[in-house]
């Protein structure tokens, strides 16, 4: 009869993978053969981890969750542990590194000895092309792992919970010698019972289980400098993942998403509008305003002005992200040709084609 993991570890078929690795954790701590002396403790032991390889690994799980079955699957062959040695902390990572060659099922590399950094975070920040062009301080909210408070990160109950490693004496490596047919083999290797930290955890500590870290929602202000574009990335140091063992956090690398605007047109430094002019203006010429991304701008359109003409407003564009210079911005003026006109409108219009005479206009190609 095929084993039902999931009632081993004692989490439900819709576990997510971290219930599945605080379930495990719990049970392996409970059911250690150093700690537990019961006769049946081993097997239990061997059946916990056996169950914690194939749920938390993604294929794995979906092949047993089909066929009902870990034949076939893969995974530990835990026949021929050797349970020896001392226990306390629990080092998880060892016990896989022994058969996966420092993996976990939960798909962490084996821990060493010696701070461990932080990994680095990306934020896709979306802003306005006004923030782009003035700066701006924006508040995000950003998911990451921090040091936990009630251990300062170092993953025991009680600071005096924290011991040197008896196997090792604190060096971290343990030296072992065998006798073969062609001497005596002596290897030295990293010590099993703290991971190769030199420091053991009596217990661990309740609130991360003795990860050393938490989940957070971090409140970060983001200061945007002037002259930003889509892509451009702000590095905030030490604001990504807490780091283990005293290692420092890494960082957090925002990437800047400028969203179009609603009436200009950014080509890099430069920004581009449309503004309607009517004939007469056209004609004639007028002093018109312009939409600028400070507010409006005059200008003047000579008589004879042609449609889709362009007119330039100098250092009114984005200004340089390296702070020198602007961009300037361009007015390309169209000309509107009323829908409706009034009668006496029409007979104006009239008049003043007929005066021009029979003119000849070029053709575009």
């Amino acid at each position: 009869m095929a084993k039902d993991y999931y009632d081993i570890l004692g989490v439900s078929k819709e576990a997510t993978k971290e219930e599945i690795k605080k379930a495990y954790k719990k049970l392996a701590k409970k059911y250690h053969p150093d700690v537990n002396k019961s006769p049946d403790a081993e097997k239990k032991f061997k059946e916990i981890n056996e169950a914690a390889s194939v749920l938390a690994d993604n294929k794995k799980r979906e092949q047993y969750d089909r066929f009902g079955s870990a034949e076939g699957i893969g995974g530990f062959d835990f026949r021929g542990f050797d349970f020896g040695g001392g226990f306390g902390g629990i080092n998880f990572d060892e016990i896989f590194e022994m058969f996966t060659g420092g993996m976990n099922p939960f798909g962490r590399r084996s821990r060493r000895q010696g701070p461990i950094r932080g990994n680095d975070l990306a934020y896709d920040l979306d802003i306005d092309l006004e923030d782009a062009a003035f700066g701006a301080e924006k508040q995000i909210l950003v998911p990451v792992l921090v040091a936990c408070e009630k251990c300062n990160g170092s993953g025991a109950e009680d600071p005096d919970d924290i011991e040197t490693c008896h196997d090792c004496n604190g060096s971290g490596y343990v030296k072992r010698s065998s006798r073969t047919p062609f001497g005596i083999f002596a290897t030295t290797s990293s010590c099993r019972t703290c991971g190769g930290t030199g420091k053991y955890i009596k217990n661990l500590c309740s609130y991360c289980d003795g990860e050393g870290r938490v989940h957070k929602n971090n409140k970060i202000t983001v200061d945007i400098p002037k002259g930003v574009h889509t892509g451009t990335r702000l590095r905030l140091a030490g604001k990504g993942e807490a780091g283990l063992k005293g290692g420092r956090a890494g960082d957090l690398y925002i990437i800047i998403r400028v969203k179009e605007h609603e009436i200009f047109e950014r080509r890099n430094n430069d920004i581009y509008v449309r503004v309607p002019i009517s004939f007469a203006q056209a004609a004639l010429g007028a002093e018109i305003e312009a939409p600028t991304l400070k507010g409006k701008a005059k200008l003047k359109v000579p008589a004879g002005t042609q449609t889709n003409t362009l007119f330039k407003l100098k250092g009114k564009g984005i200004p340089s992200l390296s702070g020198y210079g602007s961009g300037d911005e361009f007015v390309q003026v169209i000309i509107e040709v009323p829908k409706k006109l009034t009668a006496k409108q029409k007979k104006l219009l009239k008049e003043f084609d007929s005066s021009l005479g029979k003119k000849k206009f070029k053709i575009f190609k």
